[in-house]
């Protein structure tokens, strides 16, 4: 079937794109356009477009046509750069419906299509849909070396080890008979060793490629009254949260997405930690509590003339991810003593009324923020999906190195495990890839 869909965003624009795919993408070209043939490939051409059932004119703009498989989708594909008024759309949108064979495309189902036909992998696929969604810098070059294929390729070296290692032991299983060196074992063991080490340390980023995709979790708490809800503002630029003398104003979560160096973060004001009997604050402070425990940095706001408020509730807040701020130092002087004995990020006395101090905190949040979430040269796995994978390739890796047995047939099977999550990330997962390792590493059948 042939699809078709807008592919440029929705409402009112000088141009939009509509797209089709599929077999009937050239039936559909000449019917449009009333022409005998179609246009060469790959080459913008000014036409008036018609509709193919009353003959009336849709529009007046340019064509692309890309013959498969040196497409977008692997298919035959055109595109339609067509005015964006909303009638001219819908006209043509009507238009491509009354052309048999062709039906509106579901969602995703032009990457879908990319897919099945082999133009790009699963990692690729997901680092497109990142691009599309990218809010900050950090995010797009994420993304684009995703959609690049720089992790599919990480993931697939690893996979073709494997590969090799299981080659070495399915040979000896079932050509025993045939030249196959005698220490399989001994020549797999390295191979799957090195994986497991490359992948361990590849999981232990910090989920730092996740952090980018969404967003790092930055809480601010405090006591009641510290200028937690005047710094959200101050970050944010804007008045966010409502600032007021009396204690308790904040009772719910308020989250602003912010873009620091390029990179997104979600700062999260929360409801003053204190002791208190007032239901509707109580539970403010509990979402206060569970937010911040779930947060990826903490800014602890303590008003310099109450020292006294650094009390139980804040206390087991503070820890190695934790950024203290001495406000109001323009009133009193910030008597930093207070936090002897705590392992934090810092202290900066600081002033968010007069902004003393701010500037100094501001360039180390930076700081913080770009070694949480800063690209490596590695690429970093960005989804729940591939953690679980690779977290699973490694538990039969494991098995295999542990195992106290050399049945060689279960050792293959681990091996296989291994790959086949390997394969699941990428979305490549081709068993005959085996065979084609025995035949060409051992010269068997030759």
């Amino acid at each position: 079937m042939t699809i078709f869909a807008l592919s440029s965003g929705k409402g009112r624009a000088g141009v939009s794109v509509i797209r089709v795919s599929g077999p009937d993408t050239k039936t559909a070209i000449l019917a449009l356009t009333k022409k005998e043939k179609c246009p060469l490939p790959r080459r913008a051409t000014l036409n008036w477009f018609y509709d193919p059932l009353t003959n009336e004119k849709l529009d007046h703009g340019i064509m692309i046509y890309f013959p498969g498989p040196n497409s977008f989708t692997g298919e035959d594909v055109a595109e339609f750069h067509i005015h964006g008024g909303y009638a001219v759309v819908a006209g043509f949108l009507q238009a491509l419906s009354n052309i048999p064979n062709l039906r509106s495309a579901e969602a995703g189902e032009f990457t879908r299509r990319a897919f099945d036909n082999g133009k790009m992998d699963l990692t690729s696929a997901e680092g497109l849909a990142d691009l599309i969604n990218a809010e900050t810098e950090g995010q797009r070059r994420q993304a684009l070396r995703q959609m690049g294929g720089e992790l599919a390729e990480l993931y697939e070296g690893w996979r073709q080890e494997i590969i090799t290692g299981m080659a070495y032991l399915e040979a000896d299983i079932d050509f025993s008979v045939e030249e196959i060196p005698d220490d399989v074992t001994a020549r797999v063991r390295p191979i799957i060793e090195k994986m497991k080490k490359e992948i361990t340390l590849h999981l232990a980023d910090g989920h730092r490629g996740e952090r980018l995709r969404h967003g790092l979790q930055v809480v601010i708490l405090g006591a009641p009254n510290a200028g937690k809800s005047s710094l959200l503002n101050y970050l944010s630029k804007r008045d966010v949260a409502i600032v007021s003398d009396i204690a308790g104003t904040t009772r719910d979560l308020l989250e602003v997405h912010l873009d620091i160096s390029g990179l997104p973060v979600n700062i999260v004001d929360t409801a003053g930690l204190r002791e208190s009997r007032d239901e509707i604050e109580s539970e403010g402070i509990r979402r206060a509590e569970s937010r911040a425990k779930d947060a990826d940095l903490k800014i602890v706001i303590v008003d310099s003339a109450h020292i006294q408020s650094v009390d139980k509730h804040m206390q087991k807040h503070i820890d190695g991810d934790t950024m203290v701020l001495f406000n109001k130092s323009d009133l009193v002087g910030a008597d930093i003593k207070t936090f002897d004995g705590f392992d934090v990020l810092g202290i900066w006395a600081i002033s968010v009324k007069t902004g003393d101090g701010l500037e100094e905190f501001m360039k180390a949040l930076e700081v913080e923020v770009e070694k949480r979430m800063q690209l490596t040269e590695t690429p970093s796995l960005t989804r729940t999906r591939h953690r679980v994978h690779l977290q699973s390739a490694l538990d039969h890796m494991d098995r295999y190195l542990v195992a106290d047995h050399f049945e060689l047939e279960l050792l293959s099977e681990d091996l296989r495990m291994a790959a086949r999550d390997l394969g699941k990330i990428t979305g490549f997962v081709d068993v005959e890839e085996i065979l084609e390792k025995i035949f060409k590493e051992f010269c068997i059948g030759k």
